[in-house]
């Protein structure tokens, strides 16, 4: 989740289309891995699908809106070194539920739109494997050397479904000069950021201690999961079965409301997505900031429009008893069963994913890589010093929840948080009893 349009997901399943919907409730037959949902006959693999991964010619690759400029003369390359496996690149719209609904429809219509290899964006996995949009990989596409959260989040039912692509992690944004004024570290808890930031805001009265985002959208389930998980909790065990209502997601979602009652968080942040509340950190106005990787450049500029570059630092986010939890964002490279030429798919995820291409894409586009070994890589380091931070919170991050109707569950998410982040009196724990109970009725 590298921009801020990543984060925008409300697509409900009920819109997708009758083949869709059939699907999902064909498949509907168990409980594994973080998932309630399985392809009939509990695979979806390759063979079933009819997928000659020998096979090799001509394939469509198939993303949303390049805006690097990277994408087209990297393919340009494979085809200039493959004239016999042309791949084609076919963009979508720059918004990710416009995207998904294409996908679907490919499915839908039996691949008439011709998409071969897709890019996935993480929460989509189960979805697309479950309807057997997506087909299981070969065992021998290693994903050694890969992040390890990148490499689960792109397993269904502990099969790889995806080629993790790039990645993405928050962090921790903070004013570092006006903590060096009185003395203090980046806070490694919450009670630490409370206590440094209620220093630092004495001396600099009217500053915002912590900023989000906490709008009513696809970032709010990312920031709410950080403090849920942050306290320990989680949306659902390990066996795919609700537990947000334990002691310790309980306990993290308090601790945030406690911090909007407080004033810490300001009730203003309510109307923060990722760009408004750049703008704030940018201006000056937030001690600490909770935030993607693209943050870091703008708020580095010397153009006038950043009164903070030179005067931040990074850190990975604050946790109840230490390092907190990022929410897992990224893109993987799939294979759709209609998949025409498998090899030339299986070949060109390989290459565009191997660690030299991973590196250029870094350098070109800002995109965290998936590779683990780039993250401490000289050359990068010194482009972009963030990524040894980043490296620590994408590597303690953990994936949204893996649930085939995923659209109705992160909105089932913003519902109770969103009670708690505008009326921070609200009980907690009978809104994650009611979460609990939607989230059932949802994983069934």
């Amino acid at each position: 989740m590298s921009s801020p349009e990543l984060t925008r997901r409300s697509l409900l399943i009920g819109t997708l289309g009758v083949a869709a919907v059939g699907a999902l409730s064909a498949c509907s037959t168990g409980s594994t891995g973080g998932s309630t949902a399985a392809p009939a006959g509990g695979s979806s693999s390759a063979a079933a699908a009819g997928i000659d991964w020998t096979k090799k010619g001509p394939i469509n690759y198939v993303q949303g809106k390049d805006t690097s400029g990277f994408v087209q003369p990297t393919i340009d390359e494979w085809n200039k070194a493959n004239p016999d496996q042309k791949v084609t690149l076919i963009e979508l719209a720059d918004k990710a539920d416009e995207q998904q609904a294409k996908m679907i429809e490919n499915f839908n219509t039996k691949g008439s739109y011709g998409y071969d290899v897709l890019s996935v964006d993480v929460v989509w996995t189960a979805q697309f494997a479950a309807n057997k949009m997506i087909v299981e990989l070969p065992s021998d596409m290693s994903t050694d050397g890969y992040i390890k959260p990148a490499v689960d989040a792109c397993k269904y039912f502990n099969k790889l479904y995806c080629f993790p692509a790039t990645s993405d992690g928050a962090m921790m944004y903070y004013r570092k000069d006006l903590l060096d004024a009185v003395g203090a570290q980046a806070p490694k808890t919450w009670d630490e950021m409370v206590a440094t930031g209620k220093k630092v805001q004495a001396a600099n009265p009217g500053m915002i201690i912590w900023g989000g985002q906490f709008q009513k959208y696809e970032g709010l389930t990312c920031n709410f999961a950080e403090w849920v998980n942050g306290g320990g909790g989680n949306f659902l065990d390990d066996q795919g079965k609700p537990s947000v209502n334990t002691a310790e997601a309980v306990a993290g979602a308090q601790y945030m409301a406690n911090l909007f009652k407080d004033g810490v968080i300001a009730a203003e942040e309510s109307t923060w997505q990722e760009e408004p509340s750049r703008t704030a950190f940018q201006d000056g106005k937030v001690i600490f900031h909770r935030q993607w990787p693209y943050q870091y450049s703008l708020a580095n500029k010397t153009d006038g429009s950043s009164k903070v570059n030179g005067k931040f630092a990074v850190a990975p986010l604050p946790g109840k008893s230490g390092t907190g939890v990022s929410t897992l964002g990224g893109h993987n490279m799939a294979v759709t069963a209609t998949a025409k030429n498998a090899g030339t798919c299986k070949a060109f995820i390989q290459w565009w994913n191997a660690k030299e291409q991973q590196k250029a894409n870094v350098i070109k586009t800002s995109n965290a890589p998936t590779f683990e070994a780039l993250y401490t890589d000289a050359d990068l380091v010194k482009q972009f010093p963030y990524l040894p931070v980043l490296q620590a919170s994408i590597g303690n991050a953990k994936a949204r929840p893996k649930a085939v109707k995923y659209s109705d569950v992160t909105l089932a998410i913003q519902d109770a948080a969103y009670s708690i982040v505008k009326t921070p009196t609200t009980d907690v724990k009978a809104a994650l009893d009611t979460l609990q109970t939607k989230l059932t009725d949802l994983t069934k």
